[in-house]
């Protein structure tokens, strides 16, 4: 299939980036090296981007403090009114936008295209939140006093973000951090830096038709020790919002509190699916297949483990073969194909490595695992979804492996056994069961049940509207993005007294004399 790039100067990209931009205006050092972003889909050259350096990352931190002093006192509904234009304009180029998140990533198109329309959704419901952000007014226990309790802008963001939703989640971040009057500073990935170009191009036209100050949105490209850690210990910036591994996860959130500053982290997943006797399996199957191999197993809430009652579970296994047999892999800009790459060719060594942990601790490989060669995989990145018979015990299992590896898992006796099964791992992100057991359903979203900060019934474990809070417990870092009122945790709490009375009455009745 050949893929027309017309979308990359739709993007007005280049073969050659700056790596910094303060809203409009690009700069950066061109002494530190660049990042060549490749294709996993062909394995060829995107363009390349230059890094920052420290000094480019210190002139920046300048740049956004004195943006939020004036951002800040702009009224709500009118930094709301700029994100409702931003949205505006992306979906003027959210096929080409789209295009490119699947090409640089490895996604298919339609979730590339869905990615972008997750973009514009937030927009929708931050601009929704600009006018809809309240506190609360509680009565005094002191005469003629008013007592109530406001929200105030937190200051400066920074945005962290993974290679798997390479746009999305900065939108899920800077979006609410806009209309609650905070500034950000997005370090986008290293394996997908043109998708954060593109989305600073898009977004120029609007910033610089309403005179918005440089400084409000900046992006930051650059390595770890130029760019990230700095950005993580460095005081200037209360908010750390990070996602990526758990492992990437701990560190931020040690450097973060050992300063008191706030961390918003997005980690890791192991999701499982449970399967009881009184499952639609028919309901079920999409749902499990597109949870395991959607972007080549390369979400947060991918269902890496099925829980099957042993009453089902051959013939669970009989239809998840022959499912898995009718795969179609291939460039995920053809909409004709289920699966496309991995990210890159560690990626595709990692999942061999856990295939072959597996294999060596009791599991059994049942379908897929071959790294596929031949011209249409030349990238090296293309591997078959993999099902493997395992037991939740197995370390293996209780790892997250970021590809398409599902493992399936037998449980025996009632539901509470197989909850007890699927909390069995550090992770806590997302959680599903199937069943038409209306008291197994209700027991799983109890106290008592899923331990995740996503519970689902008769729906798989992977995607979630941008309504509700987004995120996990556990190692998964606790983090809520997105929806609900997750935009508290860019903002600053303040309860406030007023005494409108000709007295002052003190604490515990203290009085003076005086």
């Amino acid at each position: 299939m050949t893929i027309s790039m017309d979308f990359l100067k739709e993007l007005n990209l280049t073969n050659q980036s700056l790596g910094v931009c303060t809203g409009t205006q690009w700069y950066g050092s061109k002494a530190v090296g660049s990042y060549e972003s490749f294709s996993p889909v062909d394995g060829k050259s995107i363009g390349s981007v230059y890094k920052a350096s420290r000094e480019d990352y210190e002139k920046l931190i300048g740049i956004t403090q004195k943006a939020f002093v004036e951002w800040r006192k702009v009224p709500a509904p009118k930094r709301g009114d700029l994100v409702r234009q931003i949205g505006d304009k992306l979906r003027e180029k959210k096929t080409a936008l789209g295009k490119l998140v699947a090409y640089e990533m490895g996604k298919s198109l339609q979730e590339g295209l869905g990615e972008v329309q997750e973009m514009i959704d937030i927009c929708d419901f931050s601009v929704g939140l600009s006018r809809s952000m309240t506190g609360s007014t509680m009565f005094s226990e002191r005469p003629n006093h008013r007592m109530y309790e406001q929200w105030h802008p937190v200051g400066l963001v920074g945005i962290i973000s993974a290679f798997n939703f390479p746009v999305a989640v900065w939108s899920w971040n800077s979006m609410i951090a806009a209309v609650c009057g905070d500034v950000s500073i997005w370090k986008p990935s290293e394996k997908t830096p043109l998708s954060a170009i593109a989305c600073f191009n898009i977004m120029a036209e609007v910033l610089k038709a309403n005179n918005i100050p440089e400084g409000v949105f900046t992006l930051i490209v650059g390595d770890i020790a130029a760019v990230g850690e700095p950005m993580v210990a460095d005081r200037r910036i209360p908010l750390i919002s990070a996602t990526g591994s758990t492992r990437m996860g701990k560190k931020v959130g040690e450097v973060v509190g050992a300063r008191l500053g706030r961390s918003l982290l997005e980690l890791g997943g192991n999701n499982a699916i449970i399967l009881t006797p009184d499952t639609d399996l028919k309901l079920a199957a999409p749902g499990i297949v597109f949870g395991a191999v959607g972007t080549c197993g390369q979400r947060c809430t991918t269902t890496r483990r099925l829980i099957v009652h042993e009453s089902i579970y051959e013939n669970v296994k009989t239809m998840l073969l022959k499912a898995f047999s009718g795969l179609r892999i291939g460039t995920p800009l053809d909409q004709n194909n289920h699966v496309g790459p991995l990210i890159d060719k560690d990626a595709v060594a990692a999942m061999q490595h856990a295939l072959e942990v597996a294999a060596k601790t009791g599991g059994k490989l049942l379908t897929g695992g071959e790294v596929l060669t031949g011209e249409q995989y030349s990238s090296g990145c293309y591997v078959k979804p993999a099902i493997v018979e395992a037991k939740a015990d197995m370390e293996i299992v209780k790892e997250e492996t970021f590809a398409p590896i599902l493992y399936l898992l037998r449980y025996s006796g009632d539901v509470e056994a197989a909850i007890a099964m699927q909390n069995d791992v550090t992770q806590g992100l997302s959680s599903s069961i199937f069943t038409n057991n209306l008291r197994e359903a209700e027991t799983f979203l109890s106290v008592t049940g899923s331990d995740c900060g996503i519970a689902n019934v008769n729906i798989g474990t992977s995607g979630a509207e941008i309504g509700g809070a987004f995120g996990g417990e556990k190692d998964t870092g606790g983090g809520r993005e997105s929806g609900s009122d997750a935009w508290r945790a860019y903002m600053r709490r303040q309860t406030n007294t007023i005494n409108y009375s000709r007295e002052l009455p003190l604490a515990q009745g203290i009085k003076f004399d005086i």
